[in-house]
């Protein structure tokens, strides 16, 4: 059994939810839980056996739950569980370069709060705690991390008398990452280098594809994909890279565009703009791993802000060519 620690979570507001909701597929309906639910974390302590050239490498990791309890600001330490409403589906989360997970913890929260297991692994050797200092290079280990993550979690699942014993909705996983977490985000569902067929949705938050991933991207049928991208973040992701990741998909997808907005300033200090990023990314998620096809109408109401945001779904965007770099056509 995995070792389980303290726990720690934090506010965030929520949009309120839909009831009971029809599915994408014609024969089941989907009910969303009551958000927003009180939120438990523990940290796990996982290690990823050696392998490919590479050693053991210890992963913390982050897992917020639903838990028995009133939403508040704060979290309960061993909050019991929220079986009710369960299993509850599965969303990785993926950090920006020398960037702790923790510092999303917002977002973190509101997506737990809103019916989520969410887990945020520490990457070896990109978080600002590595030794020596964060290697940007490693980022080409990650895709395999994250996998190795979402094992450890569906075997912590189905093991009995743990706290995440069938908790999880092992059929219905996504990701989330933002700028290079986005291009691990990425890779593990469009590039064929590393994509993990258990996953089901994926938002990309200011990331890229990313050359030294070896394989092709969109070589194959991908997941419903949301891509956000602040429209003034000109030199760690311009908008052309975000705009290439949806312009090459051709499966369900959706581009948010935060008007005004940096790298990280819709993301990480809270504010109207995070709350767009939180409300539109929910919907999303309700309605491609819960199938409440209601909640594609609230996605757009919620992404279309005057002057704070535009949600849009057409085949390509603006602008179609430009350079992004690292990327493999850049």
């Amino acid at each position: 059994m995995l070792a389980l620690g303290t726990v720690v979570a934090v506010k965030q507001q929520l949009a309120t939810p839909t009831s009971t909701t029809s599915s994408t597929s014609s024969t089941t309906t989907s009910t969303l839980p009551p958000a927003p639910l009180a939120v438990g974390t523990m940290t796990l302590s996982l290690t990823e056996p050696a392998a490919g050239g590479l050693g053991a490498r210890t992963i913390p990791t982050v897992v917020r739950y639903p838990a028995v309890g009133t939403a508040s600001a704060s979290d309960v330490p061993g909050a019991i569980p929220r079986l009710s409403g369960g299993p509850y589906p599965l969303v990785i989360f993926s950090q920006g370069f020398a960037l702790a997970p923790e510092a999303y913890a917002l977002l973190l929260h509101a997506w737990a709060a809103a019916g989520y297991v969410v887990a945020d692994p520490e990457y070896p050797l990109t978080s600002p705690s590595a030794p020596g200092g964060p290697v940007r290079t490693d980022i080409v280990h990650h895709p395999a991390d994250l996998s190795f993550v979402i094992t450890s979690l569906l075997n912590e699942n189905v093991l009995t008398g743990n706290a995440l014993s069938g908790l999880i909705d092992g059929s219905q996983i996504g990701v989330i990452g933002h700028s290079d977490g986005g291009d691990v985000s990425l890779a593990s569902v469009a590039n064929s280098c590393c994509r993990d067929a258990r996953i089901k949705a994926a938002v990309i938050l200011s990331g890229a594809e990313l050359s030294w991933f070896k394989g092709t991207y969109f070589s194959a049928p991908t997941v419903p994909l949301l891509v956000v991208q602040g429209t003034d973040d000109g030199q760690l992701n311009a908008v052309y890279c975000s705009a290439q990741i949806y312009n090459q998909d051709h499966q369900v997808k959706f581009y948010l565009s935060m008007l005004g907005e940096s790298h990280v300033s819709a993301y990480l200090p809270p504010g109207p703009a995070q709350n767009v990023v939180a409300e539109v990314s929910i919907d999303f998620l309700n309605a491609y791993l819960r199938h409440a096809t209601a909640s594609v109408h609230s996605m757009r109401l919620a992404g279309n802000v005057a002057g704070l945001a535009s949600l849009t779904s057409p085949p390509t965007i603006a602008p179609t060519s430009g350079v992004c770099a690292d990327a493999p056509t850049g």
